[in-house]
């Protein structure tokens, strides 16, 4: 007997026109389509009159689940992996459906279409040739800063997922564990009616939170520059020790001691220590 497809459709983030006709044509051929949440997914369906069995199949039964797909493809039937949204598989669940179905020698085929990811760097103006995808990070603020130490070295752009109700608090944060003067871009709600896309650095967007200048609310992509000269240079510590010395000290011996404590080039030091004054 011939084996199934595993079919893995992206479906749209927003924009319900964003679909391809492929995905559509994907969805109605299966016999099954296995779906994070099968009410959410049902609602798509319907709008694309497609009258397929849905089965769930999420991070709480994933791994019991997957068997029982893995089965009907052994079997014979097609079957279609969706997310709630994008591409399944970035903080999706799938993985372990994935791997035993490649385990078992079964086809699997890409179905490419939206990706919040994707679509969000290609809007950033932020380096995009190579980046680094974490995903949502921990909820708590000490397990946040933790997994945020992790990252302090890489160079790519680095792409968050983010809730309204733990945005600012995210770049909190982040500005005490990169400092406040990284470039980042917030990009919230991606090809809905109320579709943000806002660029500054760390201070500036958080500061746009608290004010209330900048809406929190719906779903947020997080981008922030990578390991970069200007992100290694601490402002408050060098607004500090300028206050302190009272230019007792000249600002080139300044910047020499600022830029080895810091490990930043001195040129870079000694340009913000002139901005300062003249500030």
């Amino acid at each position: 007997m011939k084996q199934g497809c595993l079919y893995i459709v992206a479906t749209p983030i927003g924009n319900l026109s964003d679909i391809s006709q492929r995905a559509v044509e994907t969805l109605k051929m299966v016999d099954l389509i296995a779906a994070e949440d099968t009410r959410h997914s049902q609602k798509l369906l319907t709008a694309l009159g497609i009258q397929n069995r849905l089965v769930s199949l999420h991070d709480h039964n994933e791994r019991t689940r997957s068997d029982s797909l893995v089965g009907r493809l052994i079997n014979g039937e097609n079957i279609a992996l969706i997310s709630d949204a994008g591409t399944p598989m970035i903080s999706d669940p799938g993985y372990h459906l994935i791997r035993l179905a490649q385990d078992e020698g079964i086809r699997i085929s890409p179905v490419p279409g939206p990706s919040a990811v994707v679509s969000a760097l290609s809007v950033s103006g932020l380096p995009a040739n190579r980046f680094y995808f974490h995903g949502f990070l921990p909820d708590r603020t000490a397990a946040r800063k933790a997994a945020l130490e992790l990252l302090t070295g890489i160079q790519e752009t680095l792409v968050f997922y983010e809730s309204g109700k733990r945005i600012s608090s995210c770049l909190s944060d982040i500005r005490d564990v990169f400092s406040g003067v990284r470039e980042a871009v917030i990009c919230r709600e991606l090809t809905k009616l109320h579709e943000t896309i806002q660029r500054g650095t760390v201070d500036t967007l958080l500061a746009g939170f608290k004010a209330g200048e900048l809406d929190e609310r719906g779903e947020f992509v997080l981008l922030i520059e990578g390991t970069t000269r200007k992100q290694d240079v601490d402002l408050q510590l060098i607004q500090r020790l300028l206050e302190e010395l009272k230019g007792s000290v000249p600002a080139g011996k300044l910047a020499s001691a600022v830029s080895r404590a810091l490990r930043c080039p001195r040129k870079l030091v000694y340009e913000l220590i002139m901005n300062m004054k003249d500030d």
